[in-house]
């Protein structure tokens, strides 16, 4: 697989209990092969309204293919009415650690 077949799809939310949970969700599913979580402070307007909430991070590395499935799992687990979905592309990367990347998100077709 050439490198530009890996993205970093991220979503935040507003639990950590509940972030360690989808993480491992997606990673067991193998739909990511490793899901960092952070904390981070989010200033957005919702309803009209500005707001600032402190939320979780995930940031999910994935094949390019799988971000549909990826997007339906994170919508079933999540509480958001409008979850952030997103993903951006790897431009490049170490060839030892996307090859681990590869194996550790490879499913037996199905």
């Amino acid at each position: 697989m050439d490198m530009s077949g890996f993205c970093l799809v991220q979503t935040t939310i507003d639990d950590e209990i509940r972030a360690e949970d989808m993480a491992e969700a997606l990673v067991e599913r193998k739909l990511a092969a490793c899901v960092q979580i952070a904390p981070v402070k989010s200033l957005y307007v919702w309803k009209g309204a500005p707001a600032k909430e402190k939320e979780y991070l995930l940031s999910a590395k994935a094949r390019r293919e799988d971000f549909i499935a990826i997007a339906a799992a994170i919508r079933e687990m999540h509480s958001y009415e409008t979850p952030e979905i997103i993903a951006l592309p790897i431009l490049a990367g170490d060839p030892a650690y996307l090859d681990w990347a590869l194996q550790a998100t490879e499913r037996e077709a199905g």
